[in-house]
């Protein structure tokens, strides 16, 4: 039987057994309490992980300003390739990534993963050269492939759509606090400048990722697979969890490349990976060139990085506050155009003000931008995410949505640099990348509009149920 044919019946059993257990479920379990046990088990080791592989990802623009471009001869062009070939094999390794996760089992394949980027991050700290640089970099974007679109895929099998978006905005927080902590954690290692005959820079790169290897052992034991694999769940409350999430289906249902080739077919699954495309240009940008653009203010190498963290701050507050309203709402593209707008307008402003050299300008657009893209972001992924069914279009999908935010990452690191006086490249870019985000979402919410709606008229339904739609 083909795949698709066995996620029909799956959907069917699934729909099935959801209506005739429910009223004995509703009788028998404490939802809340099983949504709290849930988020125990597996949202904590996540977040921690995507904390390490986030830090270990962006600590080299920590390092571009204690000194790193200077000791190793990198001249602009150099610091662009070096940023940029990191995301080379992390577009390629997505979707085959997620596919050997189903395989291998997330706790075996994540903790795997982990290790291995741990172990370079530890070799970016004794790199000699360019190239030697260039080799970590790459390695670093192979073995962290995996990471983000898997625990994105694996979350979305454990919570219902109204459940979704504050946990995915708590995992989504990783970056934002791995964005803020880094900063804090470079402030203190620049005072190692010279411990031992090294540089701070390469302290970065050793510490960090010597934490990372720890956090790797953790993960292995600590790590939950997919709900029908939780040995923590009693049977009622794992068949519970099944039922409500519609997610009654075998994760060894095996990907084909016909699979993937009939899910890039469809023009709704480009342009929700087109939404992720465009956020993600300013986004990095932010991420790896906020300490560089701290620094032109006028701060010294500490304070650099000591005011490169309340941007981040900030920006958690706005994710939070939105994945509230979003929930709480079932909502998902106001919440996005609202942070948009936010993000649009802090752009705008360091376009405008950059060369009027008002610091207090600049750093307030700073905290605008990074305010407007952390709020939406998450929900971007969140609203894609659980738009997808089964797993053989959430696993091809996450990655999918990855890639092309990769992708996005990469045109921010040669976006940036400096004109004569500014970096107005950079920031025309990022501001029309945005602008194209809020058509791509607008675009995106009629299509899922008018799936639903088809949806629903060849299943003899009148109209559309909203906890189904979620615009």
């Amino acid at each position: 039987m083909s795949n698709t044919g066995k996620e029909i019946l799956t959907r069917e059993s699934t729909e099935a057994n959801k209506d005739s257990l429910a009223p004995d479920f509703e009788s028998s379990i404490d939802e809340a309490k099983l949504l709290r046990k849930i988020d125990f088990h597996v949202l904590p080791i996540l977040w921690v992980v995507y904390v390490a592989a986030f830090l270990d990802r962006v600590n080299i623009s920590n390092a571009l300003t204690l000194g790193l471009p200077e000791e190793l001869g990198l001249n602009p062009r150099r610091v662009s390739i070096m940023l940029a070939i990191f995301f080379v094999p992390y577009t390629i390794c997505e979707i085959p990534a997620n596919i050997l996760m189903k395989r291998l089992n997330p706790h075996n394949w994540l903790s795997g993963c982990i290790l291995a980027f741990g172990l370079v991050t530890i070799g970016q700290g004794f790199v000699q050269s360019y190239e030697g640089i260039l080799v970590a970099r790459f390695f670093l974007g192979v073995f962290e492939a995996g990471v983000f679109p898997g625990c994105f895929y694996l979350i979305s099998f454990w919570y219902k759509r109204d459940e979704a978006q504050k946990r995915f905005t708590i995992y989504f927080s990783s970056v934002i606090v791995s964005n803020a902590f880094g900063g804090l954690l470079a402030g203190a290692i620049a005072k190692l400048e010279g411990a031992r005959g090294l540089a701070s820079w390469r302290w970065i790169f050793i510490l960090e990722g010597t934490a990372t290897i720890v956090i790797g052992f953790i993960a292995f034991f600590c790590i939950t697979d997919f709900p029908m694999e939780a040995r923590w769940l009693a049977p009622d409350e794992r068949a519970f969890i099944l039922a409500k999430t519609e997610s009654n289906e075998s994760h060894r249902v095996p990907i084909t490349l016909k699979d993937v080739l009939h899910f890039l077919s469809k023009p709704i699954n480009w342009c929700g990976g087109m939404m992720y495309f465009t956020i993600a240009i300013p986004t990095f940008t932010l991420a790896f060139f906020i300490p560089t653009i701290v620094q032109t203010l006028g701060y010294g190498p500490v304070q650099t990085q000591l005011y490169s963290i309340p941007p981040h701050a900030a920006g958690l507050a706005s994710s939070i506050i939105l994945a509230y309203v979003s929930d709480r709402y079932r909502i998902r593209s106001l919440p996005i155009f609202v942070g948009l707008a936010l993000m649009i307008t802090g752009i705008a402003l360091l376009a405008s003000f950059q060369d009027l050299s008002n610091f207090s300008a600049e750093y307030a657009a700073i905290c605008l931008t990074t305010i407007g893209a952390a709020g939406c972001g998450g929900i971007i992924i969140c609203w894609w995410v659980m738009n997808l069914r089964g797993h053989v279009e959430r696993s091809i999908g996450s990655a999918w949505l990855i890639t092309l935010g990769s992708i996005g990452a990469m045109i921010s690191t040669f976006s940036f640099k400096r004109d004569v006086r500014s970096y107005r490249t950079g920031y025309t870019i990022g501001l029309a990348a945005a602008v194209l985000c809020a058509v791509m979402c607008a675009l995106y919410g009629l299509l899922v509009w008018r799936k639903r709606k088809a949806e629903a008229r060849s299943e003899g339904i009148d109209g559309i149920k909203r906890d189904q739609l979620f615009l």
